[in-house]
């Protein structure tokens, strides 16, 4: 199969070169020529685990293919993927879906042929039927369907993610476009992994739902969290009890500084845009977003408080900037909140991160970035574990508080034995634990 991929982000590259894995002849399009340059030199622009190594080898098999030449990749293609950006609307957080419509645009001028076109963008239900009317308009001779087929990856397991998935959803109107995009998926068709055919409205809306039910379990925990640490409960055990329960599952029970990252921030306040503008307001997930903006500012004070009220001039040692380990994406970071809170009162901040570094300083100013935890925690008057890398898991606590001017502890992510950082002589902190 021919297949064209528009847009090389976290989303196209991933599943581009997934595609060209299962056998399918694949092109993927940017507009960057330097980003489409050093692809083409096997250099990969993201961090994501064994990502580099697939697309050195696809590209040496002549199975992918990179250019800035949108036409030359779409005609005669059997299946056409959009996965460009779609960021939220400054005034209200809408799915801002102007790069969408303008490559339907450029794809009505350039398809030849029977060509099935698939947005894997997270889009807002409808956009399916509005990308049909932009190419019918654009190009009323064309021969195609637009179906839906969201990706569910996450940052650090992507690769695994999309060769062995949980599900795969996919939204189409006709058997024709079925037939085709289950070609594309014959090897996961072999492994038994669910492929769900169902409309396209129904695939857009799977998509935010998950990953909004997912921030909601995130939220729901952490407020669970706050109420452990009034009643001298741990919520560790709270979350191993629930999670035992097959109806509700372990996974993301974890109480931590809130979430972020690219996914679940954008898509949570989009869903609810999208309830308004139906007049299906989605209350639960309004009051999960304002819950976690406002759990990230918290976690500022709370180390504040630490430091007795007043963190001017004092030097406060971040470790992770990442929303989470195995990726460098800082984007809704709880990190980044809290270091600008902070700076914000006159901290001083040191940090370090093993991969985000390059891309918090894109946002962040008057960083001390240093090479390890322990360079962090020099003459620190609070050391702040915010991302739980497996790299600071390991630490020795008794070598870091040695050279810390305050032995102030605040562990986000209950990495650490409560007991034996206390009994190091810690000032501790930590989620949901006494």
């Amino acid at each position: 199969m021919k297949v064209a991929v528009i847009g090389t982000g976290y989303v196209g590259l991933v599943s581009g070169t997934c595609f060209s894995v299962f056998g399918a002849d694949v092109t993927c399009v940017d507009l960057d020529l330097e980003k489409v340059d050093k692809l083409r030199r096997k250099i990969s622009p993201i961090y994501e685990n064994g990502l580099d190594d697939l697309i050195s080898n696809q590209v040496d098999a002549n199975r992918l293919h990179f250019t800035t030449d949108l036409k030359s990749a779409v005609q005669g293609a059997d299946a056409i993927f959009i996965a460009v950006g779609t960021p939220p609307m400054a005034d209200d957080g809408r799915a801002d879906l102007t790069f969408v419509y303008q490559v339907a645009r450029d794809i009505a001028k350039a398809i030849t042929g029977y060509t099935v076109i698939v947005t894997k963008s997270t889009v807002p239900v409808g956009t399916a039927r509005e990308i049909k009317k932009i190419i019918s308009t654009e190009n009323p001779d064309a021969d195609f369907e637009v179906c839906s087929n969201p990706e569910f990856l996450r940052e650090g397991a992507a690769i695994q993610d999309f060769m062995n998935p949980d599900r795969v959803v996919i939204g189409l109107d006709t058997h024709r476009a079925q037939k085709i995009l289950k070609n594309l998926y014959q090897p996961l068709l072999y492994k038994d992994v669910p492929i769900i055919f169902t409309t396209p409205e129904s695939a857009e809306i799977a998509k935010y739902a998950s990953n909004a039910f997912l921030a909601t379990k995130i939220t729901f925990i952490n407020e669970i969290a706050n109420l452990c640490e009034k009643t001298n409960a741990n919520v560790d055990d709270v979350s191993v009890a629930m999670g035992l329960d097959a109806r509700i599952g372990s996974k993301f029970l974890r109480a931590g500084p809130g979430y972020g990252g690219s996914c679940f921030p954008k898509d949570a306040v989009a869903l609810t845009q999208t309830g308004q503008h139906h007049n299906a307001p989605q209350t639960i997930i309004e009051a999960v977003v304002k819950t976690n903006n406002y759990r990230q500012h918290a976690m500022a004070e709370r180390i504040i408080v630490m430091c007795n009220g007043d963190v001017r001039g004092k030097k406060i040692g971040i470790l992770g900037v990442a929303f989470k380990p195995k990726t460098d994406d800082v984007r809704d970071s709880p990190a980044i909140v809290i270091i600008q809170n902070l700076q914000k009162m006159g901290a001083r901040i040191s940090a370090n991160d093993p991969a985000a570094q390059e891309q918090a300083t894109k946002i962040l100013n008057d960083i001390d970035w240093r090479d390890n935890a322990y360079d962090v925690a020099q003459d620190a008057d609070a050391v702040v574990v915010v991302t739980e890398w497996d790299d600071y898991k390991t630490i020795d606590l008794k070598r870091l508080g040695s050279t810390m001017k305050s032995k102030n502890l605040a562990d986000f992510r209950n990495i650490y034995d409560a007991n034996n950082a206390r009994e190091l002589g810690f000032n501790y902190i930590s989620i949901g634990r006494m």
